[in-house]
């Protein structure tokens, strides 16, 4: 799969999105949409603690929780629950803002 090329350099990126993981309003999307957010929200979580400069282990053991919980998290096989989301924070020393607008 290759986005299709509309002129030269320019490609039809929402094609190949479409194509790749469903039409937006699908199922499929919809899925390929949750996936992406556990896999961005583990990614955000790996780097916080790669910044902070704590193993996979000592993070899980100031969670109370085993090391497999944080490689799945981090790899994005499980997106955890906001509060899971503060715990995790605090065990790396960092702060959680979030900001709801309309």
């Amino acid at each position: 799969m290759e986005a299709k090329m509309i002129k030269k350099d320019i490609y039809d990126v929402d094609g190949l999105i479409d194509e790749r993981f469903g039409k937006e309003g699908t199922p499929e999307r919809a899925e390929a949409e949750e996936r992406a957010y556990a896999f961005y929200s583990g990614a955000v979580i790996e780097e916080a603690r790669k910044k902070a400069k704590i193993s996979k282990a000592e993070l899980a053991r100031r969670m109370g929780v085993d090391r497999a919980y944080i490689t799945r998290i981090e790899s994005g096989q499980i997106e955890p629950k906001v509060s899971t989301f503060y715990r995790i924070a605090a065990a790396l020393g960092c702060s959680v803002g979030l900001t709801f607008t309309m």
